[in-house]
């Protein structure tokens, strides 16, 4: 073989392997140690041609690391090999094996070393999750920088915020209230009534009052509750309401900031911040003095001594420690704490328990102004009753109508405020403007008329024991879409404070009939022939010109012919006004003809054949409040002893004026403030079908009837039609006449009750001789107050008439057979009764009877008259229900069932 294709010899120690791997070139083309070599000169090869074998890669891998320790690191160019960061490049350098010198190439360019960053996140040089591990330096620089963040916020918030000036702070502005053609009624409701005085003028009571009862801690803590603080910013977050400032530098505060009462988080961090510069640069006295100062104390009165002064007509340094105590409550919600009541803001805020509810707060602040030493047992003796207040309208504004048109629209605004977006705290800050539904023609033509009859026929002075306490109550619906066009409270707002057009809690009586009618027409009386089950799906609906008995003392059966009794076998024998039977001997009478005389007995009997259940239905569906009703679970039920509102029974009429369509009263129709319109009741309106036209149209012409030639026709106009109803209660305590023509409805009411706030007794008092008259029906003053208001209310509008009915249900004849069931004993005189007592699990609020009441409940021969309670206070709610979340109200006491001794009455005709 030649010489030139011999394989060169290969050097000893791995070959080509240990070529790749090189050796440590240096610059005068030494060979390199290898890599188990110690870098010490005994430690070298020798200079022969021959390389020591390595002694594994571990071996070379420390050698390099020694080597590159002690002589650095060589550039890419002059030697080859793995190398670190800046180690052999693309080829090995002279002394390689991959360069000029050596068989081997170089492993390529080596990575930079990594830069470095000012947060190390992910981390680098870390793999899997570790990368993603926080490091603590970066966790706790984070923190640092975080709170000193907060901590230079909070110093820049603190800088900005001054303390509030008490001259300037709780300004609130007027409501302007509008007629409805848009001319100005009143400005009232949210004016400023205060006059600062320094902490020198209030009494060491008042200022121990509120510090005993709202922050005992006042003159030792810094302001600022923290607890407190954080529950409310916790419920404002989960958006619940917003909480109160639980000490008094942050009430003050809170006074202070009237101007911005929006529920955010954002405003109670500021006010957190102006507590906390209060507290630190203010003395305790000068907060104290501005917290008194600016409360509201109800009634219009921010301060003390605007308080002093709408309360007791005194300056305040005057005030005693009873006074002062009493005080302190009214800084909780002068609306539930204010003797007088506040039934126009919330119908529960009555009088009565107010009263109970201001008594308990002012003992119990007076008991901890003696533990906490600021007052002497002896002297907290002498304060055990409630002190006695003033008249709280003294605003000559709101006198005469006006001021219960104001609480009529206030009680709107406010009981809807889910739709309004008002509070009664807004309300009070006022700057709106009320447009409301009132007019003030009609609403004077109202007046007068009511004014008229009691001047002419209501005389107190000759006739003390029957014209004395005699009342009026009145209300005006338009049919179209629920607007109370004109209502009539009573006297004089300012003079006499229940709104008689919207609670009296008197009976309606016979005006409830109509919803009887509507029932039978609407679901049909039930088949005697089936169970109660089936009997309420199997209906037979009724025709007006149907058959019932109108005999007097009629003995009442269920729908099934089974003779009704009480609980204690007590049979109801139903008496007509005045004990007059009708059609005899056949006792026939037609619904019409029982509607136009007002004949009891067909219509309780027809409530029966219906169901009850079902007559209160169609009240509810036209418009009554279900808080207002009666027990439901006696036949006298369909004779009116519920107890609506004029303002309710107005709207309710109006839904047959209106052919079976609902709406609800209302009495606002727009709000606006500095930003605009901020409430239209034309986008929360809805109308509901109660009644089918066809229904709602034959109640109407059988009203008509009642006008036309039956006992209303003292509410007869001579230019247009007219449908409505008299009612008269049993005892004679209260008379309606409610009627309607197709643009308008109204309810009169009139009864005796003396409500002063001082009085004792609210009770209903007998009308038999008030205004030189026998016995008062509905027929008589109710009927002609609404005759001449209508008459002039309407004047000049066309006259229009009602739809032509169609014809309706069935002609049925109930009229029973004159043998008595034999399975029954005909009762005994004595054990008559007309309304069964009821259980003792059924509901009563019925007051026990006055002294002067001792007949048997069930003696027909006794002039029982039936308890003296006012038949409860729940009537419907303020605005003719707009009161929230109403409940059924109990079996009301106070009349009896039209005439006939019993113990729950209705009406009479």
């Amino acid at each position: 073989m030649s010489e030139h294709r011999r394989k060169p010899p290969q050097p000893q120690g791995g070959g080509r392997a240990a070529a790749r791997r090189g050796l440590t070139g240096s610059s005068s083309g030494r060979r390199a140690a290898p890599r188990g070599a110690t870098g010490s000169p005994s430690a070298s090869y020798g200079s022969g041609g021959e390389e020591r074998p390595y002694g594994g890669r571990a071996e070379a891998r420390r050698a390099a690391q020694r080597s590159t320790s002690s002589g650095g690191r060589r550039r890419a160019a002059d030697g080859a090999g793995r190398g670190g960061y800046g180690g052999g490049g693309h080829r090995g350098g002279p002394g390689g094996p991959g360069g000029p010198n050596g068989p081997g190439r170089g492993r390529g360019r080596g990575a930079e070393p990594p830069r470095k960053r000012l947060i190390d996140y992910p981390r680098a040089g870390k793999y899997g999750w570790h990368r993603w591990v926080p490091s603590w330096r970066l966790v706790s620089g984070l923190c640092i920088g975080f709170f000193g963040s907060l901590v230079a916020i909070a110093g820049i918030a603190y800088a900005m915020v001054s303390v509030p000036n008490v001259a300037e702070a709780a300004t609130a502005q007027n409501n302007v209230y509008y007629w409805s053609d848009g001319t100005e009624m009143v400005a009232t409701g949210g004016e400023t009534n205060r006059q600062i005085i320094n902490l020198s003028q209030i009494p060491k009571a008042m200022q121990n009052a509120v510090i005993s009862q709202e922050n005992k801690t006042f003159y030792g803590d810094s302001g600022i509750d923290p607890k407190g603080i954080t529950r409310a910013v916790l419920n404002m977050a989960r958006g619940g309401e917003t909480q109160g400032g639980s000490t008094i530098t942050q009430q003050y505060v809170k006074n202070a900031m009237l101007a911005d009462q929006s529920q955010t988080i954002s405003r109670k961090f500021k006010e957190i911040f102006v507590s906390v510069k209060v507290g630190a640069t203010e003395p305790k006295d000068k907060i104290l003095e501005g917290y008194l100062n600016t409360g509201y104390y109800g009634r219009g009165a921010y301060g003390i001594q605007a308080a002093a002064r709408a309360y007791f007509n005194k300056d305040a340094v005057k005030l005693n420690p009873g006074e002062c105590a009493f005080l302190s409550a009214t800084l909780k919600g002068a609306t539930y704490y204010d003797p007088a009541g506040s039934t126009s803001i919330d119908p529960a805020a009555t009088p009565d328990e107010n009263k109970k509810r201001a008594r308990r707060q002012m003992q119990d602040t007076l008991d901890k102004m003696v533990e906490y030493g600021h007052l002497s047992a002896s002297e907290r003796e002498k304060y055990k009753k409630l002190p006695k207040t003033e008249n709280p309208r003294s605003n000559a504004q709101l006198s005469g109508q006006t001021g219960y048109l104001v609480d009529l629209a206030k009680a709107y605004i406010v009981n809807n405020s889910k739709d309004t977006g008002i509070t009664a705290d807004d309300l009070q800050r006022g700057g709106y403007e009320i447009h409301t539904t009132f007019d003030k023609k009609m609403v004077n033509q109202l007046e007068d008329a009511v004014k008229k009859v009691q001047k002419e026929n209501i005389k107190p002075g000759e006739r003390p024991k029957t014209d004395t306490h005699v009342q009026f109550g009145g209300a005006s619906v338009d049919p179209k879409d629920g607007a109370i066009k004109a209502i009539y409270g009573g006297e004089d707002a300012t003079k006499h404070f229940t709104n008689n057009a919207d609670q009296t809690g008197a009976q309606v009586g016979s005006t409830f009939k109509p919803f009887v009618l509507a029932s039978a027409m609407q679901w049909g009386k039930r088949n005697p022939d089936l169970g109660p089950d089936q009997a309420q799906d199997e209906r037979t609906k009724v025709s007006p010109k149907s058959f019932y008995s109108g005999k007097n003392k009629l003995k009442i059966e269920d729908y099934d012919g089974s003779v009704w009794q009480d609980n204690k076998g007590k049979v109801w024998l139903q008496r007509n006004d005045g004990d007059e039977s009708y059609n005899a001997p056949s006792y026939r009478i037609d619904l019409r003809e029982a509607m136009r005389v007002s004949a009891n007995s067909a219509y309780v009997q027809l409530g029966m054949d219906v169901g009850l259940d079902k007559v209160k239905e169609s009240a509810l569906n036209a418009g009554v409040l279900e808080g207002s009703l009666a027990s439901a679970n006696y036949p006298s039920f369909s004779l009116g002893t519920s107890d609506p509102s004029a303002i309710r029974m107005a709207g309710a009429y109006a839904t047959f004026a209106a052919s079976g369509k609902q709406n609800d009263p209302y009495s606002v129709k727009e709000i606006e403030n500095k930003d605009g319109t901020v409430f239209r009741h034309a986008d929360v309106a809805k109308t509901k079908t109660a009644f089918t036209s066809q229904v709602a149209d034959n109640v109407t012409d059988v009203l008509k009837t009642v006008v036309d030639d039956g006992t209303g026709t003292a509410a007869k106009l001579d230019d247009r039609e007219v449908a409505g109803k008299t009612g008269t209660t049993d005892g004679n305590k209260s008379a309606w006449f409610v009627g309607y023509t197709p643009q308008l409805s109204t309810a009169v009411s009139m009864y005796r009750m003396d409500d002063n706030e001082n009085s004792k007794k609210r009770e209903f008092l007998e009308m038999f001789g008030t205004g030189g008259q026998k016995k008062i029906h509905g027929a008589s003053f109710p009927a002609e107050i609404w005759h001449d208001y209508m008459d002039d209310a309407l004047k000049g509008k066309p006259a229009e008439e009602f739809p032509t009915p169609e014809p309706i249900g069935e002609v049925v004849n109930d009229i029973p057979t004159p043998t008595p069931t034999p399975s029954l004993p005909e009762p005994e005189p004595e054990d008559e009764t007309p309304t069964p007592t009821p259980t003792p699990s059924e509901p009563t609020t019925s007051p026990s009877p006055s002294p002067s009441n001792t007949c048997d409940p069930f003696d027909f021969e006794c002039n029982n008259t039936g308890g003296e309670g006012n038949g409860g206070g729940n009537n419907g709610g303020v605005d003719g229900g707009v009161s929230a979340s109403p409940t059924e109200s109990d079996p009301p006491g106070n009349n009896g069932g039209n005439d006939n001794g019993g113990l729950f009455g209705g009406g009479t005709g």
